[in-house]
């Protein structure tokens, strides 16, 4: 595959209500607003190739479509106007800025009342320190990821489980979210091992450990990003040509990612006593090999950066194309496995 010159990557930033749960999408890239004849145009050569067209047939229409369908999506007034329009055709509104506050410290409910969105890194900050209920409970959760690491037998799971009825009832929560189809819902740890299969019951496990913990109110929000994280990574696994193995690997990668943060330890300490191997924790703790890499590209997505971004995909041969169709099926997967996001409908 090629890499593409012109094609900008895009990425979508998550934000959340006024309570701090994800609630709506904000597209953003770095195709930039012109204001010359040009950008009356809505045109911008680069290698004789107009961008804003570029961007257009970039687009992976049918999944920004799907998730304006589901949640409330925004742009920014910066785009050439082609792409504007290409969004708006999608169901994507502009964005009101005055509607919207960055938050990178403490959350803090006593929102301005204009204030409806909020985008930052507030959910990305050092847990509170947990007490009584809360701190057994981020101790049994540990131990269920490492049970389910060293793929315990199911026994040994549902013991844990059957301590935490808050952990069981995320479990069974999000398996229901995802439609398996079989006419009845899951009721039981067992029903779930037996409809869903080990492997993908590990993946579950897992999400469900980042689903809503009594006292840490980012955890909602963890949930959504790490959901995407794990998806997008497992997706660009398969794009960059790695076989099934290594896409799998991409999904824990993405998962794992963000346990330090979860649970307010160094990553280094909480993957100490888990079975993964050599490729899994030098691609987290040192973002080294292909999977390092590709984590290292979506930091850079998810930070901004996307002439980093571009570069990085082009020495990986991955069309930014292909990037912004991950990036929206990453998404929309992240609202089949978050139930009460999924459930929300935009005004």
């Amino acid at each position: 595959m090629t890499a593409s010159t012109v094609v900008p990557p895009l990425f979508l930033q998550l934000l959340a209500d006024r309570d701090g749960a994800p609630g709506a999408l904000l597209f953003d890239s770095d195709t930039p607003a012109r204001s010359d004849a040009a950008a009356v145009a809505g045109i911008d050569t680069v290698a004789g190739i107009d961008t804003a067209a570029a961007a257009m047939l970039s687009l992976p229409e049918a999944q920004l479509r799907a998730l304006a369908a589901r949640w409330p999506c925004f742009y920014r007034a910066k785009p050439a106007a082609p792409l504007l329009d290409a969004l708006a055709q999608a169901g994507w509104k502009p964005l009101d800025e005055a509607i919207l506050q960055r938050v990178d410290g403490v959350f803090d409910k006593h929102l301005p009342p204009a204030v409806r969105w909020v985008t930052g890194d507030w959910h990305l900050a050092p847990p509170p320190k947990p007490v009584g209920n809360q701190a057994a409970s981020r101790a049994l959760a540990l131990q269920l990821v490492q049970k389910v690491a060293a793929e315990a037998d199911t026994h040994e799971i549902e013991a844990l489980l059957r301590h935490d009825p808050t952990l069981s009832y995320h479990l069974l929560k999000l398996v229901n979210s995802l439609g398996m189809g079989t006419g009845r819902r899951v009721t039981s740890f067992s029903q779930a091992i037996l409809i869903l299969g080990r492997q993908q019951l590990r993946r579950w496990l897992n999400l469900m450990l980042f689903s809503s913990r009594p006292g840490d109110m980012r955890s909602a929000m963890l949930l959504a990003q790490v959901a995407v994280r794990a998806r997008a990574l497992e997706l660009l696994a398969r794009a960059a040509g790695m076989d099934k193995h290594c896409q799998e690997q991409g999904f824990m990668v993405g998962m794992f990612s963000l346990l330090g943060t979860l649970f307010g330890l160094p990553l280094a300490e909480v993957l100490r006593p888990l079975p993964i191997g050599d490729t899994v924790q030098q691609a987290l703790l040192a973002h080294e090999g292909e999977l390092g890499t590709l984590l290292a590209l979506l930091e850079r997505a998810e930070a901004g950066d996307f002439a980093g971004l571009a570069a990085g995909l082009a020495v990986l041969q991955i069309e930014a194309a292909d990037f912004n169709r991950i990036v929206a099926d990453a998404n929309l997967w992240m609202l089949d496995v978050t139930v009460d996001g999924a459930a929300r409908h935009h005004a």
